[in-house]
């Protein structure tokens, strides 16, 4: 290898300070958009960081750039914590519940807020992570589906709809008092998930289209 390719490499690979630096400010940003939403200030976001406002925007030019890099850095969390599920757990519908219950955990319910508006749902980076996500739950649900322990009239829409509505609430309402119960209230949709059905739900099972569709 000559020296200038050794010499390209070195100015190309980001530095360990640059690494750290960022990310502390990708997990201030996702902190304080759960406490306070997707629009504060960015020197309130540099000030928990331990960052001064330049580095901030070195690494993150605008709004949507920061916003973006939050939401995929919880879809890869959450990606993670399925992977873990599906390897460690030797029951299915165990290991789906260890993964809802750590997805919450993972505050994914404050995305929902984040990903409206003008935000680019189709930027490359987002859609990677989004697709990695639906697969890998997709595969907890059909694994569970398999073992006879998950009902049939279920899809993975419903599953993403109550992960994200139950996870709340919204941020920035001064509520956050409630997380307290979340775990208990997944715990009883969970039950609600298995099989033999108690029940006939109304409608359709709620795909993933299904959730991206507009109104």
């Amino acid at each position: 290898m000559d020296a200038a390719t050794v010499a390209q490499r070195r100015t190309s690979r980001p530095r360990a300070d640059a690494l750290r630096n960022r990310e502390r400010i990708v997990a201030a940003a996702r902190e304080m958009f759960v406490e306070f939403g997707a629009e504060v200030p960015f020197d309130e976001i540099a000030r928990r960081a331990g960052v001064g406002n330049a580095t901030l925007y070195r690494h993150f030019p605008d709004r949507e750039a920061l916003v973006r890099e939050v939401v995929c850095s919880v879809m890869d969390g959450t990606s993670e914590l399925a992977e873990a599920a599906l390897a460690e757990e030797g029951d299915a519908f165990a290991a789906l519940r260890r993964f809802v219950h750590a997805a919450a955990d993972e505050r994914v319910g404050a995305l929902c807020p984040m990903l409206s508006g003008s935000f680019d749902k189709h930027h490359p980076d987002l859609l990677a992570a989004r697709e990695r996500i639906e697969a890998l739950v997709e595969a907890l649900m059909e694994r569970a589906r398999r073992a006879g322990q998950l009902r049939s009239d279920v899809a993975v829409g419903d599953l993403m709809v109550a992960l994200s509505q139950l996870t709340r609430p919204l941020p920035g309402t001064g509520c956050l008092g409630m997380d307290r119960f979340v775990h208990r209230h997944l715990q009883l949709f969970l039950d609600g998930l298995q099989a033999p059905a108690r029940s006939e739900l109304p409608g359709t099972a709620a795909t993933l289209e299904d959730l991206r569709r507009p109104d």
